[in-house]
């Protein structure tokens, strides 16, 4: 098991949250296990996901995807995200 964070500025989180909701089957057909979404206590448009993976392989290759950059363009993202992969110590 592998875990990816994300952190993402976004414009809205609302239109954010709609657009990442679509791509739960986009995510899970490659590897996903599960997620769990986090706001900034002060700004509710900073957004830290927390991602199981099958693998880190997995993981690193939806991250790279040309599908999840084109999501987070229309999904409101206003910069580069911040990732980090894990493996469990």
């Amino acid at each position: 098991m592998a875990t990816m964070i994300v952190q993402n500025q976004v414009a809205d989180y609302a239109k954010w949250k709609a657009a990442y909701d679509d791509g739960a089957a986009l995510r899970k057909s490659g590897g996903e296990v599960s997620d769990d979404i986090y706001r900034d206590a002060d700004d509710p448009n900073n957004v830290t996901i927390i991602f199981k993976w099958d693998s880190i392989e997995n993981a690193k290759k939806f991250a790279m995807s040309p599908e999840l950059k084109e999501a987070m363009e229309q999904a409101g993202v206003t910069g580069p995200p911040t990732i980090s992969f894990l493996k469990e110590a």
